[in-house]
């Protein structure tokens, strides 16, 4: 019998035995070492914080114009938000998205990013962090909110920009809704 053993159609399995499984990981160990590396760059790394630095100030300042100075122009913008509609594309929706959210509120707003990660290239970068903002929205109710972000950046023309962003909630799978009561480290609150 040979490594790969035709089941049904398009379906393959590797064979039960203890010796294949050994030479295929080891296959794999050698092959991803054959990969070229990657290399972290500090001095990205560095870039993308002043980036999130800049977006920071501009979320509490409520700063349009000054929050889509951190993405990338066109079409190249892709974000999967935790509100409809499941994708919005470009810049420009993208930009009519936010102002919408920043609407909502009176006043400024806080955000704090936790438990940031950065992974950088020279070109290629992404993070992900637990993000808390909190404000008052324009009826006078107080509202806090942790979500969970993960972007996807690009040097382009020489400048980070970011050029996807997931924001999501977990989903309490009983009952079907989002949960918005989460804190990090903690428990949901009484419901």
């Amino acid at each position: 019998m040979g490594l790969l053993k035709r089941l049904t159609g398009s379906l393959y399995r590797i064979e039960a035995n203890p010796i294949v499984h050994l030479a295929v990981l080891i296959s794999i160990v050698v092959a991803s070492l054959a990969l070229p590396a990657t290399a972290a760059s500090p001095e990205s790394e560095r870039e993308v914080r002043q980036l999130l630095a800049r977006l920071e100030k501009a979320i509490r300042a409520k700063d349009v114009d000054a929050v889509m100075a951190v993405y990338a122009a066109g079409a190249a913008t892709v974000l999967f938000n935790s509100v409809p509609p499941l994708a919005t594309t470009g810049w420009e929706s993208y930009r009519k998205n936010y102002q919408l959210f920043f609407d909502m509120y009176q006043g400024s707003l806080d955000v704090e990013f936790r438990d940031l990660r950065i992974v950088a290239s020279k070109d290629v970068a992404f993070i992900h962090c637990l993000q808390r903002t909190s404000g008052t929205l324009k009826g006078g109710l107080k509202d806090e909110m942790w979500v969970r972000i993960t972007s996807g950046l690009r040097k382009i023309n020489g400048k980070w920009l970011i050029v996807h962003d997931h924001v999501s909630v977990p989903v309490d799978f009983v009952t079907g809704k989002a949960v918005f009561d989460l804190k990090p480290g903690g428990e949901p609150q009484a419901r």
